[in-house]
């Protein structure tokens, strides 16, 4: 049988083509199929979030030990650091002068009370000539007005012997409290006039501590947080300047009536006992809250992604297709986010390489199961 070549070479050509063609249409489909990518949901927990804050530790009480009278520094009974007792003697200065003053001022009472002896005697002899009609009525006005003088110059007599005793008694700088003596400027026979800073006190067996609240915060745990969490209000922990925690818990006390107009914070005081002095005047720390919370939402990190401060997820929707969804993070416990608002326990998101797609992808889903996540990801702050 007679076979036409032009015939075969055509059979072959299409043949190839149609080889091609469907190459091409498997190629198409390939690149055409969706690309997958992990997806989780948030997971629900009871958790406790720290929040930390700046502190400011200041002495329970914390005063300036200042001269009332002028004169010598004859003694310093107390050491710079150590601890005095309430009443001890610190300072005593000259009182020679002082004590000169009060003699004077004794001996002043004393001739005034003569005086009045003197005047009261005089008007009883006037009296009695009044009464003979010797003299004049005028006679005894005058008497008794006399002796008002001398009652009145006892009076200012006394009230000056008082003053003298005063500041006798000055010269005799005493601690009012329990506290520990601060660095002391003078030394022993140096002249100190009055209001002279002789040195500091400070008692810190319990010391307060001060931070700053925003009203943001405020608002989302100090408002709410006695009736919703005694614990957070009793369990205040401080951290340290050199970042050790301090062995002893506080206890918020109380924060101020109003919002600074400069900051928009409010100041807050805790309390702390400080039974071993570590804690000192004017010292530094951290402010470290828990705040427990019951049925918390956590988000990985990785998931997250940050535009114009605003914190995004890509959500997966119900035709595959990935949409923008914002949320409002109220904290970071480990690798999560505490999610405020915003995602609800069935939202689907992309959980990493976020960087890999963009809003209206098609994507081919994976499953990542919460466990997977904790494996991944540490809840430990």
């Amino acid at each position: 049988m007679y076979c036409n070549p032009f015939h075969i070479l055509k059979l072959i050509v299409l043949t190839a083509l149609l080889a091609v063609s469907c190459r091409s249409k498997d190629q198409s489909a390939e690149l055409t199929e969706p690309e997958e990518f992990p997806v989780t949901t948030v997971i629900k927990r009871n958790i406790s979030i720290p929040l930390e804050y700046v502190a400011n530790i200041q002495a329970f009480q914390n005063i300036e030990v200042r001269a009332r009278v002028e004169g010598y520094l004859e003694e310093i009974l107390v050491d710079e650091g150590k601890e005095v007792k309430k009443g001890q003697l610190l300072f005593k200065i000259n009182e020679d002068e002082y004590r000169a003053d009060l003699n004077r001022a004794r001996a002043n009472v004393i001739s005034a009370e003569a005086e009045t002896k003197s005047a009261l005697v005089e008007l009883e002899r006037v009296r009695l000539l009044v009464n003979k009609n010797v003299i004049t009525k005028t006679e005894l006005d005058l008497a008794e007005a006399k002796v008002e003088i001398a009652r009145s110059r006892v009076e200012q007599a006394k009230a000056e012997e008082v003053a003298a005793s005063i500041r006798l008694a000055n010269t005799s700088i005493r601690s009012p409290f329990n506290g520990i003596i601060d660095r002391i400027p003078f030394k022993i026979g140096s002249l100190i006039s009055a209001g002279a800073l002789l040195t500091t006190l400070s008692d810190i067996e319990t010391v307060n501590a001060y931070f700053n609240v925003s009203e943001v915060e405020y608002l989302m745990n100090f408002s709410k947080a006695k009736s919703r969490n005694e614990f957070y209000l009793s369990n205040v922990e401080l951290i340290l300047a050199d970042g050790t925690l301090y062995p002893l818990k506080g206890t918020i006390e109380t924060m101020e009536s109003e919002f600074e107009v400069g900051t928009g914070a409010i100041a807050v005081r805790a309390k702390f006992q400080n039974p071993n002095r570590l804690l000192k005047h004017g010292s530094t720390g951290k402010i470290r809250l828990q705040d427990t919370r019951n049925g918390a939402l956590l988000l990985p990190q990785k998931s997250g992604i940050e535009i114009q401060d605003k914190n995004y997820v890509y959500l997966l929707n119900a035709n595959q297709t990935l949409g923008l969804k914002s949320f409002v993070p109220i904290g970071r416990l480990g690798d999560f986010y505490v999610v405020g608002s915003g995602l609800t326990e069935s939202d689907q998101f992309v959980y990493e390489g976020i960087q890999n797609v963009r809003e209206g992808m098609v994507i081919k889903p994976r499953a990542v199961t919460a466990d997977e996540l904790l494996r991944e990801n540490t809840l430990n702050q």
